[in-house]
């Protein structure tokens, strides 16, 4: 199973919507605190509407207490300062894809332990940052389509009519 790992994110819509692709995705979420919010926020439950009560996450205490919960964790660190594009990693089923908080990102106390796994997604040089849960999405998905899109729907379904070339 991927896993999707925060490290102290500060606003609730962006993790409640974070949560809703991680249970869309079948993944897990792992929150390290602190955390700008509380669990219970009503904007992280509205941005992840009813979902959030099948989310399969773990709140850690530190990025250390993340570590030790996981120990051998293979880590691909979502940086704006990595060299290397999210599309060109090779990601294992069981990977941890991290990403930082909103207002500054992973500190790089720790990026320098992972230069081989940071990978960044290309954008526009004028723009520091793209928003969090978007660019969880870019490399969730790009991660969920190495691995075969694994345990997905991946075909579609009209809900009253059927496609030309069905019946």
């Amino acid at each position: 199973m991927l896993n999707i790992v925060l490290h102290e994110p500060e606003m609730p819509a962006n993790t409640g919507n974070i949560g809703r692709t991680c249970v869309a995705a079948g993944v897990k979420l792992h929150l390290i605190e602190p955390l700008g919010f509380r669990i219970n926020d009503k904007m992280l439950k509205r941005a992840g509407l009813d979902y959030w009560e099948h989310l399969d996450y773990a709140v850690y205490d530190s990025f250390a207490d993340f570590l030790e919960k996981n120990p051998g964790a293979k880590i691909y660190m979502a940086t704006t300062k990595a060299s290397k594009i999210y599309s060109e990693a090779h990601y294992e089923p069981d990977c941890y894809l991290m990403f930082g908080k909103e207002s500054a990102g992973i500190p790089e106390e720790i990026l320098v332990d992972y230069q081989d796994t940071c990978v960044r997604i290309p954008m526009n040089p004028e723009i520091r940052s793209l928003n969090l849960s978007n660019s969880v999405a870019i490399v969730l998905y790009e991660a969920l389509r190495q691995n075969a899109f694994a345990g997905m729907q991946t075909k579609g379904e009209l809900h009253r009519l059927h496609w030309k070339n069905e019946k």
